[in-house]
């Protein structure tokens, strides 16, 4: 939160049905944790109570939590044009990882949550066209889950080509550098 604050924040968080919990700020941004049956109903009072207009929503990311349980995470940031705060929002969910689309509160989570498909395989459920954003139709796995294999998987659809040896690398220490060929 970088404003001044003429309303307290905490106090009319406080007044939500839902189990919110305060998680503390860092930095200035106030952080908290909804159950993922929650997170819609919990943006959408964000965004509509007139005193906080959480407007913008910046970013929607994943997080691997592995070997914790629940192993997933989304988190939300966002920001209040009008006050010029920022808040943080955190899911934690379980395997296989989902959550409720927040699409229909902002528009441009559509894209956020298309990235969290692709790179860590939450879903969104009710989202409109939830699709590879990144990685090619018929890729498998999701490569920023920590389980993912570091050479990756060898895929029969790669558009790129075959898998084949790593390429070499030149040995700075020597400086044994290939020079281009005459």
């Amino acid at each position: 939160m970088t404003g001044e604050r003429p309303v307290d924040l905490l106090g009319i968080i406080g007044s939500f049905a839902g189990a919110v919990e305060v998680l503390g700020a860092a930095h200035g941004i106030h952080a908290f944790a909804v159950p993922p049956e929650q997170i819609v109903e919990f943006c959408r009072f964000l965004k509509e109570h007139p005193a906080l207009e959480f407007n913008f929503l910046s970013d929607i990311c994943g997080v691997d939590r592995y070997p914790e349980t629940p192993r997933f995470e989304t988190v939300y940031h966002l920001y209040s044009l009008k006050n010029k705060w920022r808040v943080r929002i955190k899911c934690r969910l379980g395997e296989p990882p989902h959550v409720p689309t927040v699409t229909g509160v902002w528009r441009t989570a559509n894209w956020h949550e298309r990235e969290a498909w692709d790179m860590y395989g939450i879903r969104f459920v009710g989202h409109p066209d939830l699709r590879r954003i990144y990685m090619w139709e018929g890729f498998e796995g999701f490569p920023q889950r920590k389980d993912f294999p570091l050479r990756g998987y060898k895929d029969k659809l790669n558009p790129f080509g075959a898998e084949g040896p790593p390429p070499t690398q030149p040995d700075l220490a020597t400086n044994d550098i290939p020079q281009g060929g005459r």
